[in-house]
């Protein structure tokens, strides 16, 4: 009975949304931006001269083939997340073995899912075990077997772990074997096999823990261990002769292949620096102490012997530092990102290399003189999303590593979104963006340190308008009078256009753009001392506003009733006000862990008393979901997370303005929705890589995803996911009703360079079960039913409509039929493109295999033109009087050649054919050029009427203007110069061809009526 019980509630829940299959054309777009994201994990592949791959933190795999000219992700569709480690056999380099998880630890670090490997070079993948290891900093493949392959497992940086330490496998990852374990506090993080003996191994270990709060590098765990038996046996290296005395942290290693015995290595420690072993390890000695190579230690510390010259040392920090004298001396140099994390060298050819750093990765063959670009990697990680008004609209954030970028949606033109369409604006690498909703033009944004800029677009200006201009970098919160987090909030009123919010640990708001800001609230967090001291230790402290805790992290004003604003810290607490910050009540959930950090708030579109947030507990080892909801003002709380998977831990929630009840929800794994208020939850991952998502917006039934380490992602037509039900996959067919579209051009493909642009027009979508039987057809009609064009999976006008049983989408350009032409039809800046129909109510009919069903939608003006509905009627009517006489004067000339060939074909020839002849090519030359071979043939051979008046088509139709009135008095000109000729040949066909030939029935031969 329990069985059966439960099979209904899993029966009734499944039945509570459409079956995925019915809006499976709908997908994720890639906005963009191609720049790259961090990364810490690359390699090249020996014996193939432009073959390498890069892990990157939130991106998956990425592969090239030409040195870095295009990369393009081969994880997806099998994993993707953080990438720590990336391995290629040498022996076959066909087997890549992939790690999850940085070893960068950065206040937005993210774990991975274990090792994955490929036999096929990228093309597939299969799980090869350690599925919990959480952080992989190191892939090693034995020379001579590629299933010999060995793991430095960091584990779970924020908790004690058991899984840390180096593991072993003998059979390609499907089994393996724990080799080295300092403690459950202590990862290994650096491993290199001897290129001379692989079975001499060495590991260094790393006590790393990471809170909301702090981060620690450096302990007891923390050592450098050797291994002469593949790893059965390690000695402790630490305790050799001069190797540094007291604490220690993170610590690099590398073995020069010219000379077994060279060891170098740089190291975390009060008395830091590169050393170097010239026996193999028995004795250590500091060759060099500089703080630029050893600085934010944590987040570097790694160093490689060049492999053809044994005194050639590279460490990377900052800057990457080489030296040529055996690590006494370095010189520092920048790839074009800089913040460098993984190095490789082609074994055979030290010219050759690979570079991971915060902006991907790059690639040099000429031993760094020169790299590759990291503008064609979207693997930006981005912390916010917002948009503006303006149109079309752009979309907002903060990159990490880099600037903040405003970029659009779509474009008009053809190909893709390029950097052309996007540009830095307001704030830092961290922080949430604002636009003034007034003018687009005027944007403030955040960083680190409670920096606050205000940027004028238009005018090219900048202004700080911090709320506290006291620098705080290098101390604990406990120094600062406010505390701003690296990623505190900052955002408009919806019903004041003034006033601007801001929070530290208290709220903030300005009237007079940042000139001076009032407070209006108390501390709004636990304010717990014990948590507010200087991050970082025992050796190096890190306060870079990151561990910052006690502030309100995330911030909502209700869109429908003004002074009811809502506040989240990032130390468990939830408080709202509904008098404008008179008083504030802490409402937070009391079944909710406390410490949480609340990560984003929701104010309900629908009613000021319901909101919504999402919070993560993730930086104390608590992976588990969490989305709660009040419908009276917190009182209450809901917990709504059923239907996410226990560890896709939420990042943010938002409700959909559109549709009551729809909730999106993007997580560290991925994207759901709900359609009953978050009772219920529901992949909607659909094509959107696995990559943690940070945040959505909503803006004209769009919506966009910030990702970690993919960049921006649109879904650009919710209302499909708005109209699916259960039951429509039992249906022959359903037509959705297409969204109302804007008026405006744009075609979309897939790049390796360039985000991919939606196409112009309006999208129609439509789920059919099965194949058409005889025909499936779709029209194009007015409100009056005129049909404006039509397709058809049989073909029509030399288009036939490609279909398949299952989702579907089809793009109309809003252009009626085009002007007819002929074979080798050649003119120069001139167009036979169908006019976009004007603003207006619309209709698509799709008929298949006779049962037809009709939806309505609206063709919407372009707001960027000031013309009026009359201004685009008489832009239409003008573009189709041009067409109509272009295709009257194509019929006249494919007439004129057909005649010619049926009277040159004649064995008796009549007296008048040479006169007939004549005339006709006079006619025909008249109307167009007749020489023209080439498309550059029109610069040699003067055009005729039909370029001529095709070239007003191109002209005219060019923007949403009503005509020029020199454009229509060129028309009309024209136009009664080509009716004279049609005039002409309408006479010579009726009185002289028609003795001689069966024109009606030539005529019906080429499809021209009278």
């Amino acid at each position: 009975m329990l069985f059966i019980a439960s099979l209904f509630l899993f029966e009734a829940k499944a039945q509570n949304v459409p079956d995925p299959q019915v809006y499976k054309a709908l997908e994720w777009r890639l906005v963009g931006p191609f720049r790259g994201g961090r990364s810490d994990a690359v390699t090249g592949v020996s014996g193939s001269d432009h073959t390498y791959y890069f892990g990157s933190t939130g991106g998956g795999v990425w592969k090239t083939v030409d040195s870095g000219k295009t990369w393009k992700s081969v994880s997806d569709g099998y994993f993707g997340g953080s990438i720590g480690a990336v391995a290629v056999a040498e022996s076959d380099t066909s087997v890549v073995y992939a790690g999850g998880g940085e070893k960068t630890v950065r206040g937005n670090v993210s774990f991975g899912y274990g090792i994955w490997k490929s036999t096929d070079a990228g093309k597939s993948w299969e799980r090869a075990g350690l599925d919990k290891s959480r952080f992989v900093a190191r892939l090693r493949i034995h020379p001579e077997n590629p299933d010999v392959v060995y793991a430095a497992v960091m584990g779970d940086i924020f908790k004690p772990d058991k899984t840390r330490g180096v593991y072993k496998s003998t059979d390609g990852g499907a089994n393996w074997e724990k080799v080295l374990y300092v403690s459950d506090v202590a990862g290994a993080v650096d491993l290199v096999l001897d290129p001379n003996d692989p079975e001499t191994i060495y590991a260094t270990t790393w006590e790393i823990k990471r809170t909301p709060y702090s981060l620690e590098s450096g302990g007891p765990g923390s050592k450098m261990f050797k291994s002469t038996d593949g790893g059965k046996n390690w000695e402790d290296l630490t305790q050799k002769e001069g190797f540094p005395e007291g604490t220690l942290g993170i610590m690099g290693i590398a073995v020069s292949p010219l000379n077994s015995d060279r060891l170098y290595t740089i190291i975390e420690n009060e008395n830091g620096g590169v050393y170097v072993s010239m026996d193999a390890g028995e004795s250590w000695t500091r060759t060099n102490e500089d703080r630029s190579l050893r600085q934010r230690a944590w987040y570097y510390s790694r160093i490689y012997a060049d492999p053809q010259d044994e005194e050639t040392v590279y460490v990377l920090n900052v800057s990457y530092h080489k030296s040529t004298d055996g690590g006494k001396t370095f010189k520092g140099a920048n790839a074009p990102h800089g913040d460098h994390h993984d190095l490789w060298i082609d074994p055979n050819n030290n010219q050759r290399m690979a570079i991971a750093d915060d902006g991907g990765a790059q690639i040099s063959e000429d031993g760094g003189a020169s790299w590759s670009t990291y503008m064609n990697q979207p693997t930006s990680q981005f912390y916010r999303v917002t948009t503006d008004n303006s149109f079309p609209y752009r979309i907002y954030g903060a990159q990490q590593d880099n600037s903040t970028v405003r970029i659009r949606h779509r474009v008009d033109g053809r190909g893709g979104i390029t950097e052309d369409d996007w540009e830095p604006t307001a704030g830092g690498e961290s922080g949430w963006i604002a636009p003034d909703p007034d003018n687009n033009d005027i944007v403030y944004g955040g960083s680190y340190g409670g920096y606050l800029t205000r940027v004028d677009h238009d005018k090219g200006i900048t202004r700080s308008v911090n709320v506290w201009p006291d620098n705080p970098m290098g101390h604990g919160a406990e120094d600062m009078k406010y505390r701003f987090q690296w990623n505190f909030p900052i955002f408009f009123s919806p019903h004041d256009s003034d006033l601007l919010y801001t929070t530290s640990n208290q709220f903030h708001r300005s009237r007079d753009e940042g000139q001076s800001w009032e407070v209006f609230s108390p501390d709004l967090t636990r304010n717990d001392k014990s948590k507010l001291g200087p991050s970082g230790g025992p050796i190096t402290k890190d306060n870079t506003s990151v561990e910052y805790y006690a502030t309100i992290f995330t911030a909502a004003e209700s869109p429908l009733k003004q002074g009811v604003i809502w506040a989240g810290s990032d130390d468990g607490l939830v408080h709202v006000t509904t008098d404008n910050g008179e008083t504030w009540q802490n409402v937070t959930p009391g079944d909710m862990p406390e410490w949480l950090q609340i990560n984003s708030i929701e104010a309900s579109p629908f009613d000021p008393s319901e909101a919504y947030f999402a919070a993560t507990g993730y930086k104390m080892g608590n992976y588990e979901p969490y989305l709660y909801k009040t419908k009276d003002y917190g009182k209450t709380w809901t917990k709504i997370t059923s239907g996410i998977e226990p560890e896709h831990f939420t990042r943010v929630v938002r409700a959909d303005p559109a549709k009551r009840g729809m909730l999106y929800a993007g997580t560290e794994t991925g994207m759901y929705y709900s359609k009953d208020d978050g009772a219920s939850w529901h992949s909607l991952q659909m094509n959107l890589p696995m990559v943690p998502i940070t945040d959505l917006a909503i803006k004209e039934n769009n919506l966009i995803a910030a990702t970690q380490g993919r960049s921006f992602w649109i879904i650009d037509d919710l209302t499909v996911l708005h109209q699916a039900e259960p039951g429509i996959e039992n249906k022959a067919l359903h037509l959705f009703k297409p969204q109302d579209s804007y008026r405006i051009d744009g075609s979309s493909r897939s790049s390796n360079y360039a985000g991919t642009n939606r196409d112009g027009g309006v999208l129609v979508y439509y789920f059919m079960k099965e194949e058409p039987k005889d025909e499936l057809r779709i029209e194009f009609m007015d409100s009056n039913d005129n049909i404006l064009r039509t397709f058809s999976s049989k073909g029509y006008n030399g288009d036939t409509l490609k279909i398949k049983a299952g989702s579907n989408e089809f793009n109309w350009n809003l252009r009626v039929e085009d002007a007819e032409g002929f074979d080798g039809l050649i003119m120069w800046a001139a167009s036979l493109r169908g006019p976009k129909v004007t603003p207006g109510e619309y209709k698509v009919k799709m008929t298949l295999d006779g049962q037809s069903q009709v939806q309505p939608f609206k063709v919407l003006a372009d707001p960027r033109y000031p013309s009026t509905q009359a201004d685009l009627e008489e832009q239409f009517e003008f573009l189709m009087n041009v067409n109509r006489k272009l295709t009257e004067t194509h019929q006249t000339i494919k007439l004129i050649r057909q005649y010619r060939a049926e009277l040159d074909s004649m064995e008796t020839k009549p007296a008048n054919l040479d006169a007939i002849q004549a005339e006709m090519t006079e006619i025909e030359e008249t109307l167009y050029q007749t020489k023209n071979r080439s498309g550059q043939d029109p610069l040699n051979f003067p055009i005729r009427l039909n370029n001529k008046l095709a070239h007003l088509n191109s002209i005219a139709g060019n923007g949403d203007y009503k005509p020029t009135d020199q454009a229509e008095e060129v028309r009309a000109e024209l136009t009664e110069q080509i009716d004279v000729q049609l005039a002409r040949f309408k006479r010579l066909e009726q009185e002289e061809i028609s003795k001689l030939l069966n024109i009606e029935e030539l005529r019906t031969k080429l499809d021209i009526k009278k």
